[in-house]
C-alpha cells in the first residue's frame, strides 16, 4: 500500500474537506485552554477551576458527538458538518461580544462542544469514501485535523496579548467562515451512505462489547491528547514560570507530535495491525508520563511530553484503523460513541491534574495517575485482542488487526 493509492480510489476533495473541517473545529474547541493564562488573570482562577473551565468543552463535545453521529448516519456527513459549523458560530459571537462572567465561560464552553463533535462527521466522510485497506491512512489524514490545537496554542495567546482574549473568539469566525464556504462547494456525500434507521436502532451498538473496548482505549489516547492540550499552557506557566505566549509555543511544539503523527499511526497500523502498534504506544505513554511526574528541567519535560503526545496521537490513528473493520455500517454512530468516550477522558484529565495539584501541591501525583492509566489500557488491549482474533468476521477481507 502506498500514499498514491489514495488517488486511485475515494474522493480526495472530500478527504481534504474533512481535514479542514476537523482542523478548524478542533482549533475552536480547545480555544479556552489556549487562553487559560489570560482567563486566570481576569477571573483569579485556581488550578482546579482552570481544569474545569478548559474541560467543559471537552465533556460537552462528548454529548454532541453522539448526536452528530446519529445525524451523520441519517442525513450524511456533509449536511451534518455544515450544520455543525453554523452552530459553532454562536459561542464565538458570545465570547467575542460578551463573556464577562465565569458563568458565561461555562455556557460558552458547553456550546464550543459542538466544534469538538466535528469528529463524528469528518471521520465518517473519510471512511465511507475509501476501501478497508486504506481506512487507517484515510481516517488518519482526516483525524490529523486535531492539529487545529497548534493554531489555537500558537496564535491564541499572541492575539490575546494584542487585542484581548475576547477578540480571539471574534477573529476565529474568519477561518471558520472560509472553511464553511469551501466545504459547501468541494465536499461530496459518500456514495455508500446507509439508509436511515429508527433512532433507537443506532444505540444497539452499545450492546457490543467491542464498542466498549474501543471507548475505553480511545478515552486514554484521545482523552490524553486533548486533555493535555487544554491544560499544558497553564502547566508551563504555573510550574516553569513561563510567560503566556512562551508557554503557548511550548504547547504548540509538544502538540505537533500528536497531531502530525496521527496519520502515521494509521498508516503503520494498516501495515502491521492496530493492536500490535498500540501495544508499543501504551508502554511509551506510561514511561513518558512517569518521567514527567519527576518534573525535570524544562528541556527534558518538553522532550518527554513531545514523545508522549506523539504516542497518544499515533494511538488515535491506530484505534481508528480498527474501528471501521468492525463497525463499517454503523461508522457514524460508533465514531460518535467512541469519540464521546475520548472526550470524557479528556474532561477528566485536566480536572485530575488541576485538583491533585491543589490537594498535593505538586503536579507529580497527577502524572503518576496518567502513567498508571497507560498501563491499565495496555492490559485491557491484551484482553480485548484475544477475543477480536477469535470473533471478528471480516467477510473474507485480509485486514491487519
Amino acid at each position: 500500500m502506498k500514499l498514491s493509492d489514495l488517488k486511485k480510489s475515494g474522493h480526495a476533495p472530500s478527504l481534504f474537506s474533512a481535514f479542514l473541517y476537523f482542523d478548524i473545529s478542533f482549533m475552536i474547541w480547545v480555544l479556552l485552554g489556549a487562553l487559560g493564562a489570560y482567563l486566570t488573570a481576569d477571573f483569579n482562577l485556581t488550578a482546579g477551576q482552570v481544569g474545569l473551565i478548559v474541560a467543559i468543552p471537552i465533556l460537552a463535545g462528548s454529548v454532541f458527538r453522539i448526536i452528530m453521529g446519529i445525524l451523520t448516519d441519517r442525513f450524511g456527513p456533509k449536511k451534518t458538518a455544515i450544520g455543525g459549523m453554523i452552530v459553532t458560530m454562536i459561542p464565538l459571537f458570545w465570547g467575542w461580544l460578551f463573556g464577562f462572567t465565569i458563568a458565561e465561560l461555562y455556557m460558552i464552553g458547553i456550546l464550543l462542544g459542538v466544534a469538538g463533535a466535528s469528529f463524528s462527521a469528518s471521520l465518517p466522510m473519510a471512511s465511507r469514501w475509501y476501501p478497508p485497506q486504506l481506512q487507517g491512512l484515510a481516517m488518519g489524514i482526516a483525524g490529523a485535523g486535531n492539529s487545529g490545537t497548534l493554531l489555537a496554542t500558537l496564535f491564541g495567546p499572541r492575539l490575546a496579548e494584542l487585542y484581548g482574549w475576547n477578540a480571539v473568539f471574534g477573529l476565529a469566525l474568519i477561518p471558520l467562515t472560509l472553511v464553511l464556504i469551501s466545504y459547501m462547494f468541494i465536499a461530496k456525500e459518500p456514495p455508500n451512505q446507509p439508509k436511515p434507521k429508527p433512532v433507537l436502532d443506532y444505540f444497539k451498538v452499545l450492546k457490543e462489547k467491542d464498542a466498549w473496548y474501543f471507548c475505553i482505549l480511545y478515552s486514554v489516547t484521545f482523552g490524553g491528547f486533548v486533555g493535555l492540550s487544554s491544560f499544558l499552557s497553564y502547566f508551563f506557566v504555573s510550574q516553569y514560570d513561563l510567560a503566556a505566549v512562551r508557554a503557548g509555543e511550548f504547547v504548540t511544539l509538544v502538540v505537533a507530535a500528536g497531531s502530525f503523527l496521527r496519520p502515521v499511526g494509521g498508516l503503520i497500523a494498516d501495515k502491521i495491525g492496530g493492536v500490535k502498534l498500540l501495544t508499543f504506544l501504551f508502554v511509551g505513554v506510561a514511561i513518558c508520563m512517569l518521567g514527567v511526574s519527576f518534573l525535570p528541567p524544562l528541556a527534558l519535560v518538553t522532550l518527554l511530553l513531545f514523545v508522549g503526545m506523539g504516542c497518544l496521537g499515533m494511538g488515535n490513528g491506530a484505534i481508528f484503523q480498527l474501528v471501521p473493520q468492525r463497525f463499517q455500517k454503523e461508522i457514524g454512530m460508533v465514531t460518535g460513541i467512541v469519540g464521546a468516550a475520548g472526550g470524557v477522558g479528556g474532561f477528566f484529565l485536566p480536572n485530575v491534574l488541576g485538583t491533585l495539584r491543589d490537594l498535593t501541591g505538586t503536579y507529580a501525583s497527577g502524572f503518576i495517575v496518567l502513567s498508571l492509566t497507560g498501563l491499565c489500557a495496555l492490559g485491557l488491549l491484551l484482553i480485548a485482542q484475544a477475543g477480536w482474533r477469535r470473533e471478528w468476521k471480516l467477510e473474507g477481507k485480509s485486514v491487519q488487526i
